[in-house]
């Protein structure tokens, strides 16, 4: 019994939580990693009792006597580390382990005596590792040198993502500080690629997934109210208010403002009718104090009714109690995203998890229900992880040669070399990509010696040089000395507008541009804030899925009426195409002397061919909620058409170059890239941003479909 191979501080711990038994995740992760020193990756549902898993075993396997931190626990977020922080610490009281927060908002004597007297668990984010590296090295090796286990919560939030390709390399970096062997358990509900989940461990065939399939009941119900995109319609604002004032809520809609508006229609509506004041709003944009506020309300008022309109924030394991219902507004763009956001209800064991889908167009309501479908069926998207990262290299090349100080070429080279994240990217490669960086003075060669350059300076002695991804410029809003939040600055931020934010409406009394403060004060109406941001990325499989439900006679009972009308007035629309194989063929609606193409793909795709016809300067426009191009050409031509976008898939490479040439701003979403030579930046933007591989995949083998009946509304 795994119970019984617990040490006894461990097994008093169970005891004394009056746990009936252990989960199922639990057991296996105690037999396995008390007997072993593999790695693991932990897969269960949300709410399965994963941290526990992984530190009950640990605690009773690591010898804590021993000098130096012994267990390192790594979060995506610092609000799911001081969560966390609580539940580890009281595990930890019964051995008498030290644990310490360590990130930017932590308490700074805590940290200091850690580094005097390195010992038991520490609680960090990558940003705060790459710091120690880049500005205390002397203390990495007292710190970590007997650094047992690294536990890694939420991991599938960094596969695929630089954050994730950065974490590798730090992951890296520490197993060179540690003499001893470094194991890695990795935590997450929602994992589509157990094969790039064990490559984050830098040692795949030592790496073992234990997977906890039990699943839980669940009641779902789609809602279909039509509405405009600036505002959501009144009706599905007083539905959502009736289907939701009695319980404990969660409501996802897909960006920040439309979080606001939800958030504050909800609370108006309430306040007109004597209901509960309890109506919040949690995303990046709500300053941290309000945030935490929300949270411990959430998990410290059972009794009391609460509804937080959220983003992504809410979607990890920060833990606020038990939820009743999961509302999603408008279609999510990832089948990962629903799991972990419908993983928030129904947390108790014998409790039914309930969600509501709403949608507020046709197209949304389709990819509503594709995803649902995918989810039921256990498909979760695929990773797709950059396999030559030029650009993080580049910004870790700094990072080391800060760390030491200086070092040889050769060195820095061998370094880079021996970086499991980085092992795909060739020799030469690395030395073209070290002589950018000295050409541009940001390194410089000193007799044999790198160290950081004059220009460099400035990079590696900011505090953004921590983190790999960009934070968008805002302005800090405050009501009487107090922050509520902070809002990018657009042409909305001016003086005597209303703003919606922390789910309250406010009117911009002062805007100070020399110290990004927008003073504010209380008012009446105020329309949603405008954040900036990208939109999500769709896989294929999304839109494939949506397509065949166009193509089949299957009633959902999940679908309220409005919902199955809208659907048979879609499937009406597209009878006019005769397809019959939903693998190749594709709807192409002639129409006003132009071709509507429905590619029904995903998004990295839709973006390449969109490129390619820029490229051929042929009139086009693009639709990805739709996943259609309209183009200006005969149908006819559409066979010449298709040759020539897979010519200029061909020479893409050059194409790509030119475009940055002109256009710098296409690799936004890189905030290394810029000091890359021309051809890694290329790289980069083809690997990261764009799929022409799979735009081949789709030119060479779609059979276009043309209508033969009624246009397509």
């Amino acid at each position: 019994m795994a119970y019984e191979l617990l040490s006894e501080p461990i097994r008093r711990y169970v005891r004394d939580k009056r746990w009936e038994s252990l989960r199922p995740i639990q057991g296996a992760a105690i037999q396995h990693i008390l007997s072993t020193d593999c790695n693991y990756i932990l897969a269960s549902r949300t709410a399965s009792g994963k941290t526990e898993a992984a530190f009950l075993p640990i605690l009773s396997k690591v010898n804590f006597r021993d000098p130096g931190v012994q267990v390192l626990y790594i979060s995506p977020l610092i609000a799911l580390i001081n969560d966390q922080f609580h539940r580890v610490e009281e595990l930890c009281k019964y051995l008498d382990v030290k644990v310490t927060k360590w990130h930017g908002e932590a308490n700074r004597t805590e940290k200091k005596k850690l580094v005097q007297a390195p010992e038991g668990i520490v609680l960090i984010t990558p940003e705060s590792l790459e710091a120690m590296f880049v500005n205390a090295p002397y203390s990495m090796k007292a710190l970590f040198s007997n650094l047992r286990y690294v536990v890694i919560d939420e991991i599938h939030s960094f596969l695929g993502t630089d954050r994730g390709i950065h974490l590798k390399s730090i992951l890296s970096r520490l197993g060179k500080v540690s003499a001893g062997k470094l194991c890695i358990v990795g935590l997450s509900a929602t994992i589509g690629d157990y094969a790039e989940a064990k490559k984050f461990t830098g040692d795949e065939a030592n790496t073992k997934v234990l997977l906890d399939k039990t699943s839980k009941e669940m009641h779902t119900s789609f809602l279909y109210h039509m509405g405009a995109a600036a505002e959501l319609p009144l009706e599905l604002i007083k539905d959502l208010y009736k289907q939701t004032y009695d319980h404990k809520v969660l409501v996802f809609p897909n960006s920040r403002g439309r979080a606001e508006e939800i958030a504050v229609k909800l609370k108006r509506i309430s306040e007109r009718v004597g209901g509960h004041p309890h109506y919040f709003s949690h995303h990046s944009s709500v300053d941290k104090e309000v945030r935490e506020y929300v949270e411990h309300f959430a998990k410290h008022n059972q009794r009391q009714n609460f509804c937080i309109s959220c983003t992504s924030t809410l979607e990890l394991g920060i833990d606020i109690g038990s939820v009743d219902k999961v509302v999603q507004v408008d279609a999510t763009t990832s089948i990962a995203s629903l799991i972990q956001r419908v993983g928030r209800s129904g947390r108790r064991e014998g409790e039914k998890s309930h969600l509501l889908l709403y949608a507020t167009d046709k197209w949304s309501l389709l990819q509503s229900l594709a995803c649902w479908l995918l989810f039921q069926e256990g498909y979760i998207e695929p990773v797709r992880t950059a396999e030559k990262p030029y650009d993080l290299l580049l910004h870790q090349a700094l990072s080391i040669v800060k760390e030491t100080s200086s070092c040889t070429r050769e060195e820095l080279v061998s370094r880079l070399r021996e970086n499991f994240a980085f092992k795909e990217i060739g020799e030469a490669e690395i030395h073209e990509i070290i002589q950018e960086l000295v050409d541009n003075d940001w390194l410089e060669l000193l007799h044999r010696e790198l160290i950081i350059g004059v220009e460099g300076e400035g990079v590696v002695n900011s505090r953004e040089f921590y983190s790999v991804f960009k934070t968008e410029p805002s302005f800090k809003v405050v009501h009487a000395g107090k922050a509520i939040g902070e809002i990018p600055l657009t042409e909305q931020v001016r003086e005597d507008e209303n703003i919606l934010l922390a789910a309250k409406i406010w009117k911009i009394r002062y805007v100070d541009f020399k110290s990004k403060k927008i003073e504010v004060a209380p008012t009446a109406d105020g329309k949603k804030p405008l954040f900036l941001g990208r939109g999500g990325i769709v896989a294929p499989k999304v839109r494939e899925k949506m397509l065949q439900i166009l193509f089949t006679s299957t009633v959902y009972p999940e679908l309220d009426e409005p919902s199955q009308e809208v659907l048979s007035e879609l499937r009406k629309d597209f009878a006019a195409f005769p397809l019959r194989d939903c693998s190749l063929e594709r709807p192409v609606l002639v129409k006003d002397g132009q071709v509507v193409l429905y590619t029904f793909t995903g998004t990295r795709v839709n973006r390449s061919l969109a490129f390619l016809l820029n490229c051929l300067d042929l009139e086009h426009s693009y639709d990805e909620h739709s996943s259609s191009f309209t183009l200006a050409i005969a149908p006819g031509l559409l066979s010449d058409l298709t040759e020539q976008l897979l010519l200029f898939i061909d020479d893409v490479d050059f194409h790509l170059e030119q475009a940055i040439q002109q256009n710098e701003s296409l690799l936004e979403f890189s905030k290394w890239g810029v000091k890359l030579p021309l051809k890694f930046k290329s790289a980069i933007l083809k690997e990261r941003y764009h799929d022409f591989d799979g735009t081949r995949t789709l030119m060479s083998s779609m059979k276009p479909v043309l209508n033969t009946a009624a246009s397509l509304t």
